[in-house]
């Protein structure tokens, strides 16, 4: 008996796969880059978990805009 889903094998599957990290991975290269880190750190995001730490860091690690206006402010 045969399953009624369509199974996307291939070239069409490969496509189905990298939009969705490019989606992924372009934002977070540029949000590196801002914090003065390599944008190849965004590639960290492909792995599950790390992905979940490499958010973290980057939410509460000090941007360069916080220290140009001096701690705390």
């Amino acid at each position: 008996m045969r399953s009624h889903y369509y199974e996307v094998t291939g070239f069409p599957a490969l496509v189905m796969m990298t939009i969705p990290a490019l989606i992924l991975i372009i934002p977070f290269f540029q949000l590196w880059k801002r914090t003065g880190h390599s944008g190849w750190i965004s590639l960290l995001m492909l792995i599950p978990v790390v992905n979940l730490i490499i958010v973290y860091v980057l939410a509460f690690k000090a941007w360069p805009v916080d220290t140009a206006k001096g701690p705390d402010v």
